[in-house]
């Protein structure tokens, strides 16, 4: 899964995703892509679609 990472300033390939549920108010809640970024180690996420 390819995400950004905002201190490489890139998009990159996630080490380490998965799918995780955000939270949110009432029925707001969606779904995200969390990982790792490979060069530098930050956390990433990709937000999907609802849940």
């Amino acid at each position: 899964m390819e995400g950004y990472c905002v201190k490489c300033k890139a998009k990159r390939e996630m080490n380490d995703a998965k799918e995780v549920t955000m939270k949110g108010k009432g029925d707001a809640k969606r779904k995200a892509m969390k990982g790792v970024c490979p060069k530098c180690g930050t956390g990433m996420y990709r937000i999907m679609g609802k849940a």
